[in-house]
């Protein structure tokens, strides 16, 4: 079988340790680049940048803010996506009203955080909601390696990132138009990112796979990397045979 070409795009202040095991993982099945988003800040430019860098046609996993980047990529050329992950995320705009501005306050005021106190700080603030499932708070090699990759970010990226979250384009209506291998995988406990969002982009992409991951937070992928690599590699399979 011939490897799949993969884009595999990180979220808000991740990089490509966000995608550490699933690069072992999956290194016979595909051919992978991790996007980075330096300081672009809209959705739409991070999708013309991996655009611009990837193969002519290929799949893309996006985790948590990365999902609704790669949403934009088979916005812009759906007959070069060959396959779609998402992974922890969401499709819904900024809300309207209340709920609207107490995320802008929200992300504002941990934006004047890594600013007063610096990146790893926030890590910290995030860890606290918290980004992974309570039981993995104690492994210090897990926090530790969340943190250290928010701590390689700065305040102007947090700054260009949250811009772009904050002007989230709505894809409600992308879903159902979307006709490649989709996976839509989720923790079970994550508290970031609804499993009822996810059920809800499940049942919008036609060619869609749902997953819910048990005992799992936010940080999916670094935090239950085998089973996440698992339910990827069966979608990889799905992804050549449709691309044969």
């Amino acid at each position: 079988m011939a490897k799949v070409n993969v884009v595999l795009v990180p979220g808000l202040l991740c990089d490509k340790a966000v995608w550490k095991p699933q690069m072992k993982a999956l290194q016979d099945l595909a051919r992978m680049q991790v996007a980075d988003h330096g300081e672009l800040d809209s959705l739409g430019a991070m999708a013309d940048a991996i655009l611009a860098k990837a193969p002519p046609k290929f799949a893309v996993v996006g985790h948590s803010m990365g999902g609704r980047v790669a949403l934009e990529v088979v916005r812009r050329a759906a007959s070069r996506v060959t396959g779609l992950a998402l992974l922890d995320t969401g499709y819904a705009p900024l809300p309207a009203g209340e709920a609207g501005a107490k995320e802008v306050a929200g992300r504002h005021a941990l934006l004047d955080l890594a600013r007063s106190s610096g990146m790893r700080t926030v890590g910290e603030r995030w860890l606290s909601i918290p980004m992974i499932h309570e039981a993995r708070l104690k492994e210090r090699t897990l926090v530790e390696s969340i943190l250290r990759m928010i701590e390689r970010r700065t305040p102007a990226q947090f700054a260009a990132q949250i811009r772009a979250l904050l002007a989230r384009p709505d894809a409600t209506a992308l879903l159902p138009m979307i006709s490649c291998p989709a996976l839509v995988l989720c923790g079970q406990n994550d508290a970031w990112a609804s499993l009822s969002t996810h059920r809800v982009m499940a049942q919008l992409l036609p060619q869609s796979t749902l997953v819910t991951v048990p005992d799992c937070g936010h940080m999916c992928t670094m935090e239950r990397p085998e089973p996440v690599s698992a339910a990827l590699r069966t979608w990889l399979a799905r992804v050549a045979q449709m691309s044969a």
